[in-house]
């Protein structure tokens, strides 16, 4: 029954992610908002809920391997399999926002997490610290999207209750096609004797940001790039600041040596997806294949 309702939530995941992008970008249109803001906010929020209620439930329930390693896998996963997926699926040119502030912000709040994670926690004060920098990221969006409305007339949209309904729609499937994938995921993980570690870092991980994979192949095969790659490294940013920053309001976290290294792994690799994006300001399918394998030599080093 377990992979049955497996399929189920995956299915809802897709044509969840479907609903959610197509009523997004209608929106951005009718407010004549860059997409690359809607993927960096909106849809980043939307599509790391799963992520959210997973961590902030983990952290409660005194789980805090699956709360951390949940984020820190997601965050690596969304790096190199997210970004990677669309690169090789069709090469893009990056933005130019997201390669001056978004991308190096990404790294800057990555390496403050190893700082924190140093002393083997991650206490309630640097929570707050988090949640602070997310309130302050969203406020610069807010103040950039009022700058740069877009002055085109909209093509072919969704007219706008119709827009927020789509999103509405998609959003609550996708919520709950991610729980469901992640329950049954770790049922029948945990049926193999797999740890709470391992799991977060891989089933738990990968299930919750299936979301973001699904939400950005699905624009990058309507030609929205911006909203892709800004979809992948909005979601590493709301991952860290709001969902890990929250879930140490509620309960200081523990952090494993394990967690530690994983972190300075997810920095590596943000900064590598940097170097990508950033030469000649295009993601090529080279590199895209690149970032798949090197996600599948760290679920090698994962498995020894």
């Amino acid at each position: 029954m377990e992979y049955v309702l497996l399929v189920v939530g995956f299915v809802l995941l897709i044509k969840g992610a479907n609903f959610f992008v197509e009523g997004s970008s209608s929106l951005a249109q009718i407010l004549k908002v860059p997409s690359v803001v809607i993927g960096l906010t909106i849809v980043a929020m939307g599509t790391s809920a799963p992520e959210a209620s997973v961590s902030i439930n983990a952290a409660l329930a005194g789980s805090n391997d699956i709360a951390i390693s949940n984020v820190v896998g997601s965050n690596i996963f969304n790096g190199l399999v997210v970004v990677g997926v669309c690169a090789f699926l069709s090469a893009f040119k990056t933005n130019r926002d997201i390669l001056k502030r978004d991308m190096p912000l990404n790294i800057l709040v990555t390496f403050i997490l190893c700082l924190m994670f140093l002393d083997g926690k991650l206490s309630r004060i640097e929570g707050g610290i988090l949640l602070a920098g997310m309130i302050l990221y969203i406020a610069v969006m807010i103040c950039h999207a009022i700058k740069n409305k877009s002055e085109n007339e909209p093509e072919k949209i969704l007219s706008l209750p119709r827009s927020i309904i789509y999103m509405i729609a998609g959003l609550a499937a996708v919520i709950f096609g991610g729980d469901l994938v992640v329950d049954k995921a770790c049922i029948i993980a945990t049926n193999f004797g797999v740890s709470q570690n391992f799991i977060g870092l891989t089933i738990v991980a990968i299930g919750t940001s299936l979301p973001e994979l699904v939400t950005s192949i699905v624009a990058t095969k309507k030609g929205d790039s911006g909203l892709a790659l800004g979809n992948a490294i909005g979601s590493n940013l709301f991952n860290i600041l709001f969902i890990l920053g929250f879930s140490a309001i509620l309960s200081p976290l523990h952090v494993l040596n394990e967690s530690i290294i994983d972190c300075g792994i997810l920095l590596i690799s943000s900064i590598l997806l940097f170097i990508f994006a950033k030469t000649k300001q295009h993601m090529s399918k080279l590199e895209g294949i690149v970032c798949i394998g090197l996600y599948l030599a760290y679920m090698v080093y994962l498995l020894i």
